[in-house]
């Protein structure tokens, strides 16, 4: 039988250009100096009777001086569909192709039915959530939407999410889920299955399935149509348009509050005293630190930064912290046909595990918000960002949508007055957590996204200095 074990070298060797051109790939600035398999196992196999093999490999990438450790499914063909040319890897050996079967939908549907039947596959568990009953019968497509993990859709009905970079330890997207369906949160993507197993001594996540949404749009969609309107009918009132976003700002900021105060119900809460926030401070500035040596063109702002992060420790009172999102953005929910659900509750991908999972303010998920309320705003200005080259009709106009629904947001998350943090009680708290998202975001695009840096420095020197 072949193994892959014995074409580990051709992999591997194929792996060094192919990695980078992928989207979930995290670090795509940094020369790759190495690539190992850390794991595989046969997930499938049908090679001897003319179809596919399904290996499930972790390698681990030696770049930048740290190694990161990604998830593959390498599918193993004698004879590449023309269907499967695009997800090429290349030959292992003569006639036979490596490829990435997360794009073949002949063996994402063997995970899912691994799923449904509670197997173990290798020291891989396949399970489904109690009571969830998984329909084998429904074909896959892959998602082709920009994203760090990568996802199949089974029908209308399903959605697997596959892990690409893993983390040691059980994946707050996996904890958080449980939790929330165990009180029966209203506005979540529910959840039918997991896949889990160890690796190198310690628990990982390797996938999900969850509940498909068909019937929706992203927030990011609806907000940027909105902008868009915005600049292509400046004489209309923002209030008179169309597409004014600010009554489903509001209903979205309920359902973050909503799943707050679920995730207190389920996980409990924790309070920093007021002598402890210093270190909360200094968390800050080691991250602006960090950013500082890779960025120069965040230099000029970072006395502004210093001085709000500062004023975080004089808050008179203890901060109440929780399990929160992590990450939230216009682009983790949706709007379904009733009402607004979050999804990808795994945290900041470029945070390590241990903080993703830490207990924080959930005004950091409200921050979180305000910023991309924020990009969604000027996004369409990228490649137009220097303050000579803009309109001032048109940067008015788009601040002034970007202020409106800020402000729609946080009347619907205080709506109820029965989360932990009142936004507008905490002004000097939210505008750090803010300026701290925004520093994060300038490391992300600078990695991710060069051309859309400016975006982010562009609100620091508001956020900074106003």
């Amino acid at each position: 039988m072949t193994t892959l074990v014995a074409h580990a070298e051709a992999l591997t060797g194929l792996l060094s250009s192919w990695l980078p051109k992928q989207r979930w790939f995290g670090d795509k600035q940094s020369h790759i100096d190495d690539v190992s398999v850390v794991k595989a196992d046969t997930w499938f196999d049908d090679l001897t009777a003319g179809g596919p093999r399904l290996d499930h490999v972790v390698v681990g990438v030696a770049s930048g001086g740290r190694v990161e450790r990604y998830q593959l499914l390498v599918g193993l063909r004698r004879d590449l569909p023309e269907r499967l040319d695009h997800a090429r890897i290349g030959d292992v050996e003569p006639g036979l192709t490596a490829y990435d079967a997360a794009h073949d939908l002949d063996l994402t549907g063997e995970i899912r039915d691994l799923i449904a039947a509670n197997k173990d596959v290798s020291g891989v568990r396949f399970r489904h959530e109690p009571g969830a009953e998984i329909d084998t019968d429904l074909a896959s497509r892959p998602i082709s939407a920009e994203q760090s993990n990568t996802s199949v859709v089974f029908g209308d009905e399903y959605i697997m999410k596959l892990f690409r970079k893993l983390d040691r330890g059980v994946s707050p997207d996996l904890e958080l889920h449980r939790a929330l369906r165990s009180v029966g949160s209203e506005h979540i993507a529910e959840l039918y299955g997991a896949i889990e197993g160890e690796l190198q001594d310690a628990p990982v996540t390797y996938g999900l399935l969850q509940r498909f949404f068909a019937n929706c749009a992203d927030g990011w969609a609806m907000a940027t149509a909105s902008v868009r309107d915005l600049i292509n009918e400046p004489e209309t009132p923002i209030t008179e348009l169309g597409s004014d976003f600010s009554t489903e700002a509001c209903r979205l900021g309920q359902a973050v509050a909503a799943v707050h105060r679920d995730l207190v119900t389920a996980l409990g809460t924790e309070v920093v005293p007021v002598d402890r926030l210093d270190s909360v401070v200094a968390g800050m500035n080691a991250r602006l630190d960090a950013v500082l040596r890779r960025v120069g063109g965040l230099a000029p702002f970072e006395p502004a930064i210093r001085r709000v992060f500062a004023r975080v420790a004089d808050h008179g009172e203890p901060v109440i912290v929780q399990r929160i999102h992590g990450d939230l953005h216009l682009g983790q929910v949706l709007r379904t046909l009733t009402g607004w659900v979050l999804i990808d509750f795994e945290g900041e991908p470029a945070r390590p595990l241990p903080e993703r999972v830490a207990m924080m303010s959930p005004l950091r998920d409200v921050a979180g918000m305000l910023r991309s309320f924020d990009y969604a705003a000027h996004h369409l200005l990228v490649g137009n960002v220097e303050a000579e080259e803009i309109d001032p009709s048109v940067d008015e106009r788009v601040v002034e949508w970007a202020d409106r629904n800020r402000a729609a947001f946080i009347e619907g998350y205080s709506k109820d007055g029965v989360t932990l943090a009142d936004p507008e009680a905490n002004p000097a708290l939210l505008r750090a957590l803010e300026l701290d998202k925004a520093v994060y975001e300038v490391a992300y695009e600078y990695d991710n996204r060069p051309s859309w840096v400016d975006i982010p420095l562009r609100s620091i020197a508001r956020l900074a200095t106003s």
